[in-house]
């Protein structure tokens, strides 16, 4: 970022609270988790790191930034829709997460990834189903001023979805 915020930072900050900085992962908790375990596990050489250093910077800084929110949520009030959308995303990346780590245990075991991929499109439908119910939602009230190129665009999209799943229902059925 140009100025040296987070874009979780920004996010908050834009809901009315003066986002607090994030800070380091804590290497000094108290007790031992599965998550301490494992990664002891894996500096004694159990197994092997995979992906680029890159990534593995881009995840750790997304965990300090999420308990820089933790904190943040705890102590502070926070409007009700922002807060579903949080989990929403949250939901999202939890449910990819375990997602690529069934994928990487089964590359690594030599099991197939198909379901895999079942798994994230199933998400993806689950998630699509949820947006959908908000969207109709939205487009019943009357404060919010709609775009007619993005409801054309949105017309047409989902158009061509519903031509795909009637062909795929009736395969199915």
């Amino acid at each position: 970022m140009a100025d040296g915020r987070s874009a979780a930072n920004k996010a908050v900050e834009t809901m009315g609270h003066k986002a607090t900085p994030t800070r380091k992962l804590k290497k000094e908790q108290a007790g031992s988790s599965p998550t301490m375990e494992r990664r002891a596990g894996q500096q004694a050489g159990t197994r092997q790191k995979l992906g680029s250093p890159k990534v593995r910077a881009h995840i750790e800084k997304g965990i300090s930034e999420l308990q820089g929110l933790h904190k943040l949520l705890l102590s502070s009030e926070i409007d009700p829709d922002v807060l579903v959308d949080f989990r929403d995303a949250l939901n999202r990346v939890r449910n990819t997460a375990w997602a690529a780590q069934q994928f990487v245990v089964r590359k690594e075991s030599g099991q197939g990834s198909s379901s895999v991929r079942s798994l994230l499109t199933g998400e993806r439908i689950r998630v699509t189903y949820q947006l959908c119910q908000a969207l109709g939602d939205d487009l019943k009230r009357t404060d919010i001023e709609f775009q007619a190129g993005s409801l054309v665009q949105l017309q047409e999209v989902t158009k061509a979805l519903t031509e795909r799943l009637e062909r795929i229902i009736k395969r199915l059925g």
